[in-house]
């Protein structure tokens, strides 16, 4: 699934120090996750280009009781 304003942003990261990319979500919005290996040049170019970065994190747990009764 893409659009031309999907693919603009995926060739701009691309050509701003993303290594790869993937569109994630599900539908009605979604994000574009990049992994770069030179990440200022890509939040600049992506922030000019009016994105915005949401970031986050990976939880190594994996799945945890929180509460038990």
């Amino acid at each position: 699934m893409s659009n031309p304003d999907i693919d603009r942003y995926y060739e701009l990261a691309m050509a701003n120090g993303a290594v790869g990319g993937k569109l994630v979500g599900a539908g009605a919005g979604g994000f574009l996750l990049f992994y770069a290996m030179d990440q200022g040049a890509l939040r600049s170019a992506l922030g000019e280009a009016g994105l915005t970065e949401v970031r986050f994190s990976f939880d190594l747990d994996g799945s945890v009781v929180l509460v038990r009764d």
